[in-house]
């Protein structure tokens, strides 16, 4: 299906959410690594998600103040938001619950994290010139700066195969 053009490497991208309860939003560009003439995608293996405070040094319990939610979703389609986890546009996803009372963070399972497999062969195609980020936490103080780590490699795909996940990618658009 796929021929690998690169090894794994590492895109990152940092989001700051500084308001609770709006939507913040960020972008990967991806129009250095697709290519629609050579059929050409990138190969998501994994996302992985890092929360941290106001600054690398800050702790969480000053960035909430109190109970809180932080959601992050990855989806290679701009849907002006955050979404249900059946929308094909949908990366990876997710949650961070902390508990102020008792200084308690904990990754919930909502997609987190997303490891596409082991093998070489394993991933999740992208052919959209960019990844957007989205971001809401429901209690904050300071701001929440989420770090988006997606691991991936660049792929040649077969003419068929371009063709089936670019028609997914638009059929998700509607």
């Amino acid at each position: 299906m796929a021929t690998k053009k690169t090894s794994m490497f590492t895109l990152t991208e940092r989001l700051t959410i500084s308001a609770a309860a709006t939507e913040t939003f960020a972008t990967i560009d991806l129009g250095s690594y697709v290519d629609v003439g050579d059929r050409q995608a990138l190969q998501v293996h994994s996302v992985d998600f890092i929360f941290q405070g106001t600054s690398a040094t800050t702790s969480l319990n000053a960035t909430f103040g109190g109970d809180s939610t932080a959601m992050i979703q990855v989806t290679d389609l701009n849907r002006g938001g955050l979404i249900f986890a059946n929308d094909r546009a949908l990366v990876a996803s997710g949650v961070l619950t902390y508990g102020a009372g008792d200084n308690i963070a904990t990754n919930e399972t909502d997609l987190y994290p997303d490891n596409y497999g082991k093998g070489a062969d394993d991933g999740r195609f992208v052919v959209n010139d960019q990844l957007y980020i989205s971001g809401l936490s429901t209690v904050l103080t300071g701001s929440l700066n989420v770090t988006v780590r997606v691991n991936a490699s660049i792929v040649s795909l077969s003419a068929k195969d371009f063709m089936a996940i670019a028609i997914q990618s638009t059929a998700a658009d509607n």
